[in-house]
């Protein structure tokens, strides 16, 4: 009679095993959408226009001229050396990486790094000869 009490506990242990990791694959934690990776990219180049919500960098891609606009968000980290600021800051003509990804067809910025002016600005306080 041992042997008959071992195998259906065994066999009770198992069955919830069984039926859980049936319903797994159908189970809403499991959805496409969630597995996608989140890509950053990066781009530099200059500050044309901002506003609290958005800035517009120009550049060049691949040769040519571009311009891209990206969405600043409360979480976006925007740094002008080592100090944290904010969209209204930041200046046209200033030099800045922005690291973003695309959320809803849209470029997003998760990070802005000001890192002084643009090939437009001011020539250098000592050139050399």
């Amino acid at each position: 009679m041992k042997p008959v009490s071992v195998l259906a506990t065994l066999i009770l242990l198992w069955s919830p095993a069984a039926v859980l990791a049936q319903a797994a694959p159908g189970s809403p934690g499991s959805d496409k959408a969630r597995d996608k990776k989140v890509v950053v990219r990066n781009v530099s180049g200059t500050l044309k226009a901002t506003s609290p919500d958005t800035v517009v960098v120009g550049g060049r891609d691949k040769g040519k001229e571009a311009e891209w606009t990206f969405g600043v968000e409360p979480t976006t980290d925007i740094r002008k050396g080592s100090k944290s600021i904010t969209a209204r800051d930041l200046k046209p003509g200033e030099a800045v990486h922005v690291r973003f990804i695309e959320q809803d067809g849209k470029a997003v910025a998760r990070s802005i790094l000001v890192r002084g002016k643009g090939a437009s600005g001011s020539p250098a306080k000592n050139p050399r000869p």
